[in-house]
């Protein structure tokens, strides 16, 4: 069976939270009525949209979106993100919870029409794109299909430009889930690999850790219905195989693993029935549907689960079994429906009185069997006609067709350019020809002036030599300074850290603890300056070293650092081996401190991303957080030694801003280059890249 719900998943955690949920969402509502003359900020409005949230996650649905409204409607001065995400929530709601089509064809229309400005478009793409989808969606549940395709492929057209994988991704599953619908299993396969590819690197965010799963279970219903079974368990212990090792990211979410290992289970047991393995398909099956016939669990799935052991019951003439457990599943209908359900409850309940010879209620049933499963045949009809490729083609086509009328509306602005530009060129050189006449008078004038400047020239050479000579004299005497201080200072916070075991009173261990921690920042600070005094002059002893080597040394070397704040540090290496000429000591200072920055300034619990790309003359290796980012002000002095940019890290951490400066030095010295992207809401990304030759 296939997961097919809102990326905002959905379950409940128990009586008692969802009872508080609710009393607090009642005095919260209460407030705001209190305040109503009033307008929220947007910070509130923020702390609002945390509220709302956490109800719908707990199975407060409509709570949730009453309480977001009326949030949103006492708002003043809200953010494009935040208008654009309260019509995605509300969405979501209608879509996925309600079912109301109507609704959500509203606000997917309205997720559209905030963007009125061809600069909105252009800086919020991912959110474009995924406005496109989701009214492809609605449409498509309403059996406009052609309507469908083009938004589905409209949003693909903008993700594509704007290299969004994670949006393509999501294109890429709803034409596999489209195929898969119209019984064209080998390429839904297709697509559902390239959407499990397409997100890898979306895979920190929890809807796509849960979109990535059922893309696999769904690889695996693919190979299934062609009847590929050895290829089918491969991908269905694929996904359990996932959703184990990623379990302990997401310990908030446990429940949402178990409903997925659930529906798996109930997927894997179709193959033993085909196989005639009735033991194994009964014992899978029960799994799955102890699993997810649990409140607030997936109990579509369990019901579906629950015909296919009345199946085997049937096949195996247990008909006591069977009758009793079509009884149970008939008691279900009022609080799960499904037209396919009780399509094959009304064949399994004819089975069995045939088997009985009552032959009247055996007709009765069949009869009903028959209705729906015309209904469900017409309703799919118009789905199976449709030719996707067809209609994807014609769309590619009307794309290419409007890039080139584009293209020779730009070609005729470039031939009236070109032929400004040959008017403006022809009194260019009019005006060289009079002003050349007019430079020979300046030439001995400029001769004295040349002079002038190489007399200034030889002033300014001696100047810099001067310099350079006291540049080094001062690094000299930093590093005897340093040399001088450190061992005094180290024996300072030596002292201090044994005198904290004396029996002194609390203020005075205070005091002393004050002492121990400024030793040991100081001690950093000197063994800083020494590596930047000695990076500086040091000659680099360079040697064939393994990329993916020594990448992978320097992360584990930084693993327990970041376990310290429940961080997780996830590296995409080169696809194959590759050695380059470099200082590995010296680079792997670069890597160790970037990623030791990125730790700093990172939440607990957050993602790093660590990734070596092979590009075609160097090699660029990158660090990525989802921390606190680099204020704009800031950005111009993160590179320079001694800068005012340091702040402290998330946890405290003292910083003393030589680190970036070092780097810098010494990638320069390997004749590469060293840049960052950050912003305060994205975190930032230090890039580097290296020389292959």
């Amino acid at each position: 069976m296939f997961i097919y719900k809102s990326f905002r998943q959905i379950w409940l955690t128990g009586n008692i939270q969802g009872c508080l949920l609710f009393v607090c969402f009642l005095l919260i509502t209460t407030s705001c009525g209190q305040q109503s003359k009033g307008f929220l900020s947007s910070s509130a409005y923020n702390k609002a949209v945390d509220t709302a949230t956490i109800m719908y996650d707990n199975g407060h649905h409509k709570a949730a979106v009453n309480y977001l409204d009326s949030a949103f409607r006492h708002s003043s001065n809200l953010s494009f993100k935040q208008v654009y995400n309260y019509y995605y929530f509300i969405y979501n709601y209608a879509s996925h919870i309600k079912a109301d089509r109507k609704m959500a064809l509203l606000y997917a229309d309205s997720m559209l029409n905030v963007f009125d400005t061809p600069e909105k478009k252009l800086k919020f793409t991912s959110e474009y794109g995924q406005a496109h989808l989701a009214k492809g969606d609605v449409l498509f549940d309403e059996h406009r299909y052609n309507e469908a395709y083009g938004y589905f492929y409209e949003g693909k057209v903008i993700a594509n430009n704007n290299l969004d994988e994670c949006t393509m991704g999501d294109y890429s599953y709803r034409m596999g889930m489209i195929l898969y619908k119209q019984e064209h299993y080998s390429r839904a396969a297709e697509y559902f690999k390239e959407s499990f590819d397409e997100t890898r690197s979306c895979e920190g965010n929890f809807n796509y850790f849960y979109r990535r799963q059922e893309l696999l279970n769904n690889i695996g219903l693919s190979y299934s219905k062609m009847l590929m079974n050895d290829s089918a368990m491969y991908f269905y212990n694929k996904a359990l195989d996932y959703i184990n090792d990623n379990t302990a990211r997401f310990k908030d979410r446990p429940q949402m693993g178990e409903v997925s290992k659930g529906v798996v289970y109930g997927n894997m047991a179709d193959i033993s029935i085909r196989q005639k393995d009735y033991n194994k398909a009964k014992s899978l099956l029960r799994k799955s549907i102890a699993i997810n016939l649990r409140k607030g669990n997936d109990n579509n799935d369990a019901q579906h689960s629950e015909l296919k052991l009345a199946s085997i019951y049937d096949r195996q003439n247990l008909n006591d079994s069977l009758l009793n457990l079509l009884n149970i599943i008939s008691l279900q209908f009022d609080s799960v429906q499904s037209r396919e359900t009780k399509q094959n409850w009304h064949l399994l309940m004819s089975n069995y009185f045939e088997k009985q010879n009552n032959h009247q209620q055996a007709m009765t049933h069949y009869k009903q069997y028959d209705e729906l499963k015309n209904i469900i045949v017409n309703e799919n009809k118009k789905l199976k006609e449709a030719d996707v490729a067809e209609q994807v083609k014609s769309l590619e086509k009307d794309n290419e067709f409007n890039n080139l009328k584009k293209n020779n509306e730009l070609q005729h602005i470039y031939l009236r350019v070109t032929v400004v530009f040959a008017l403006m060129l022809i009194i260019i050189i009019s005006l060289v020809f009079l002003n050349w006449q007019k430079s020979k008078k300046n030439i001995k004038t400029l001769g004295s002036l040349n002079n002038q400047i190489n007399h200034q020239n030889h002033h300014l050479e001696s100047a810099l030599r001067d310099l350079k000579l006291n540049n080094q004299e001062k690094d000299r005497i930093l590093r005897t300074v340093a040399h001088d201080l450190r061992n005094p200072i180290g024996g300072i916070a030596s002292l201090t850290s044994v005198m904290t075991e004396e029996n002194y009173s609390d203020e005075q261990k205070e005091l002393l603890n004050i002492i121990r921690e400024t030793s040991f920042n100081s001690i950093e600070l000197i063994n800083e300056i020494l590596e930047a005094t000695e990076s500086a002059s040091a000659i680099l002893h360079k040697e064939a070293v393994e990329v993916n080597s020594l990448l992978s040394n320097s992360v584990e070397l930084m693993r327990f650092k970041a376990a310290e704040k429940q961080q997780i540090i996830n590296t995409f290496l080169l696809n194959s081996p590759l050695e380059i000429y470099i200082s590995r000591e010296k680079i792997w200072r670069v890597i160790s401190n970037l990623i030791s920055n990125a730790i700093k300034f990172s939440p607990e619990g957050s993602a790093i991303l660590v990734m070596a790309i092979d590009l075609e003359n160097e090699i660029q290796i990158s660090v990525k957080d989802h921390g606190i980012g680099i204020p704009e002000k800031l950005k111009n002095q993160v590179f320079n030694m001694f800068t005012d940019a340091k702040r402290p890290g998330t946890a405290g951490e003292k910083s003393f801003g030589l680190g970036l400066s070092i780097c810098k030095q010494i990638i320069e010295d390997h004749n590469g280059r060293i840049w960052f992207e950050s912003d305060t809401e994205n975190g930032t990304s230090f890039n580097f890249t290296l020389p292959k030759n």
